[in-house]
């Protein structure tokens, strides 16, 4: 089975919400509760240390009330 798992793109994809949550003015602890998940999932992400899911990355940027699209927006 061929891993599908890019630690490159999770990083820049953490480093991207990382950059977006800090413009925004967001804290870490903030974003997650008004995503309604966990910090350690959002720390988690921030860090590349997983591979998060569409719906979290959803409610993540209704916090964030940005198209979820935005997330997706760097180079890897």
């Amino acid at each position: 089975m061929n891993n599908i798992r890019d630690e490159a793109y999770l990083k820049a994809f953490g480093k991207n919400l990382r950059l977006i949550r800090k413009r925004q003015g967001f804290s870490m602890e903030k974003l997650a509760l008004d995503a309604g998940i966990e910090y350690s999932q959002i720390f988690d992400i921030e860090h590349g240390k997983i591979n998060t899911t569409i719906s979290t990355v959803r409610v993540i940027a209704k916090a964030l009330k940005i198209p979820e699209k935005d997330l997706f927006d760097f180079n890897a």
